[in-house]
């Protein structure tokens, strides 16, 4: 055992009272028997591919990739590992029919690995995004397990920590078997601080993967331009509605698209256009866009993904309040310029590339939101501008989970 490891490992029982007492308090913990590496012991004569996501976002990202995994490795026994309660939550809904075994990843600290170790016995481990537990890669170092770092970034604020560590992580990631990352930029990041060269690749971005769905919408009787603001929450409704009536007085045709995060904020739209002079319909209703009816509210569940297949532009909400924003991509796919407003956290790499890429647009008020809107729907070259950007991007980072399945398949 090496001297970090066990100063690590001190370190940790040292802090382990005020962790477990501060997890308690925000009501966070849970799951500690399972980071202790006491999980369920997997028989021996099985070879297992873990894959790890820490939370909700990272779960989410690599949820196309574990279905692939299993179908072109349908032998291979699927751990997924989350760190989170909610990671884990989210993993046995989305992906309970499909891995073998989910389970909380272990303490970085060399008991809790070896236990797991012993009972999880990996043959290849893929950590999602940027998650580097040095005790953890040592222990798959010295037990000849491959392990890599998948859908790899740093931020800019980590990137600052790294470097300011760089003797230590380069120690830490001479452990990793490969380094694949979501952009050039992050490999270059990444052997900045002492990854060899040749093992850092550039794979795309996993969160790309989603695909279009065949659903058929008709929403329309007629040939209307149409704004769709997905997945509101209660501050956003009243922006988009006085939004888009101000809209309306430059473009009298404009239709409107509202579906809220939650359906019990049905009525309060239907209240807001009642109060505003606008007509609206619903959805469940099967009500379509005619020259009466300005608004169709999606009060049904499942439809908001293929909704935006007959949409112009898209407004995604839980950005003009704390929630983070929701995920752009939806919209993205089908090639759809987005507007966000400024509370975005949640998918701030995401965004990132959008905006870099000007298929999206990140506003800070009401007002630039009507700007933005209104020149989207006036200047047919800066719409076209941001539609082309879209497709684009999407070629760029398609394939990153088929990237993973080759790397499994040399392996």
């Amino acid at each position: 055992m090496q001297i970090w490891e066990i100063l690590a490992t001190v370190f940790f029982y040292i802090t382990l009272p005020f962790f477990y007492l501060e997890r308690v308090i925000h009501k966070k913990s849970g799951g500690w028997k399972k980071k202790f590496g006491y999980c369920d012991t997997i028989p021996n004569d099985k070879k297992v591919i873990m894959l790890h996501g820490c939370s909700v976002g990272e779960i989410t990202a690599v949820e196309d990739l574990a279905k692939k995994i299993k179908q072109e490795f349908p032998e291979q026994f699927l751990v997924i590992t989350t760190s989170t309660i909610t990671g884990q939550d989210i993993a046995k809904k989305k992906l309970g029919e499909v891995a073998d075994y989910i389970t909380f990843f272990p303490f970085d600290e060399c008991f809790s690995i070896k236990r797991f170790m012993q009972n999880v016995h990996p043959s290849v481990v893929l950590i999602a995004e940027t998650e580097i537990w040095p005790t953890f890669a040592f222990g798959c170092k010295k037990r000849n397990i491959p392990l890599y770092i998948i859908n790899g970034r740093i931020s800019d604020l980590s990137y600052w920590m790294y470097r300011l560590a760089k003797p230590f992580f380069k120690q830490v990631l001479e452990n990793y078997s490969g380094i694949f990352t979501q952009s050039i930029e992050d490999k270059d990041k990444f052997i900045s601080i002492g990854v060899d060269k040749e093992n850092a690749e550039f794979m795309g971005n996993l969160k790309f993967g989603i695909t279009k769905s065949t659903a058929k919408i008709n929403i329309s009787e007629g040939n209307y331009p149409i704004l769709l603001a997905g997945s509101t929450h209660k501050p956003e409704n009243p922006i988009v509605i006085s939004t888009y009536k101000k809209l309306k007085q430059d473009i009298p045709s404009l239709k409107l698209i509202i579906a809220p995060r939650h359906l019990e904020r049905v009525k309060e739209i239907e209240t807001l256009a009642q109060k505003a002079g606008l007509t609206f319909g619903n959805r469940s209703k099967d009500d379509k866009f005619n020259e009466k009816t300005d608004i169709i509210i999606l009060d049904t569940l499942g439809e908001l993904k293929n909704m935006y297949s007959v949409i112009d532009v898209a407004f995604i909400g839980g950005s003009f309040n704390k929630t983070g924003g929701h995920n752009p991509l939806e919209a993205t796919i089908w090639e759809k310029p987005v507007l966000s407003g400024p509370a975005i956290f949640n998918f701030k790499d995401i965004y990132k590339i959008l905006t870099n890429a000007g298929a999206a647009k990140v506003v800070s008020s009401e007002e630039e939101f009507y700007k933005e809107l209104k020149r989207l729907f006036t200047d047919k070259k800066a719409y076209d501008k941001a539609e082309i950007a879209c497709a684009r991007i999407f070629g760029e980072q398609h394939g990153a989970a088929d990237f993973v399945i080759q790397k499994l398949k040399s392996l």
